[in-house]
């Protein structure tokens, strides 16, 4: 047995060799890291660093829970992410459903490019744009209401507003790249299944309800699952430079990350920050094991696992 792992490890050496990158990235800034769990339970003190500090067992949790912060974070990162996923997955089927039946091949390129575009630029360049739309005194859409005669929307001082332009600040961004996996695992469905319904007298939308979305479904289901392991773990580039310190909108924009951060910036609490960390994980991983649970008992071929 020894002698066929190595005559393997040999002859696929090459493909071992593209795969080692990729292996040690993980390894290095995803499981090595987590050593550093053992924060959650200790008082942090630079003299003994990470593993010569005393332990404190449970106390940092119940610092992060008594603060009155625990839930509004938890929820407003659960709340958002949801809103996320059905969101921007729900716009990505239709844009990747709308560029696949256009007959033109000169405008699906262009329009792809350009929902993709938003992809590429930096959240930091994002808040950017935000901020010279939303600005009180100079921002674009004030100025337009101004000079129609309305008056001015203080966008940055109130919450109500927050939820809806974030959700549709991450679909601007995200339509484009799913789009693209989505449009590929349409292209790979079976031509003969359209042109068979076509000869039946099916239309288009009935080929798009019961070719398109069948076969997607596969897709759709592995994405949402992977998706859904992140539901209690916040985008920081976009909430931190979207929102700022703005202490204003905290009620409605403030997730766990940004907490975690502001805790440690703040207070240099390393214990509670790595103990709010801590709990993010613990209840992603509950929510990817209950939700391919769910879609076993559904479909087990479809499950991640």
């Amino acid at each position: 047995m020894r002698q066929g792992f190595w005559s393997d490890v040999k002859k696929y050496r090459t493909l071992l060799l593209m795969l080692l990158p990729g292996v040690l990235f993980f390894l290095l800034f995803a499981y090595v890291p987590m050593a550093g769990v053992v924060l959650a339970f200790k008082r942090y003190d630079y003299s003994g660093g990470i593993f010569g500090s005393p332990w404190n067992g449970f106390a940092n949790f119940r610092f992060f829970f008594e603060s009155g912060d625990a839930f509004r974070v938890t929820r407003n990162t659960a709340l958002y992410n949801i809103a996320f996923i059905i969101v921007n997955n729900v716009l990505q089927i239709f844009a990747g459903i709308l560029l696949f039946e256009v007959a033109g091949k000169w405008f699906r390129k262009v329009t792809q490019t350009i929902l993709f575009l938003p992809y590429f630029l930096s959240w930091v360049v994002v808040g950017a744009i935000a901020y010279n739309l939303f600005n009180f005194d100079v921002g674009t859409i004030n100025s337009l209401l101004t000079s129609l005669g309305f008056d001015k929307i203080d966008i940055y001082n109130t919450p109500a507003y927050w939820p809806f332009i974030l959700v549709l600040v991450s679909a601007w961004k995200a339509v484009g790249y799913g789009t693209v996996m989505y449009l590929a695992a349409i292209t790979g469905i079976d031509t003969e299944m359209y042109e068979a319904a076509e000869i039946d007298g099916a239309n288009i939308f009935q080929r798009i309800m019961k070719i398109t979305i069948p076969n997607l479904m596969p897709t759709i289901i592995i994405l949402v699952l992977l998706a859904i392991g992140n539901i209690f773990r916040g985008d920081f580039g976009m909430f931190y430079n979207m929102v700022g310190n703005n202490g204003l909108l905290f009620s409605s924009t403030d997730v766990i990350d940004t907490f975690v951060f502001r805790s440690l910036i703040t207070s240099n609490d390393i214990g509670m920050s790595a103990a709010a960390g801590f709990f993010q994980s613990v209840l992603g991983f509950v929510t990817i094991l209950l939700a391919n649970y769910a879609v076993r008992k559904y479909d087990r071929d479809h499950a991640l696992f």
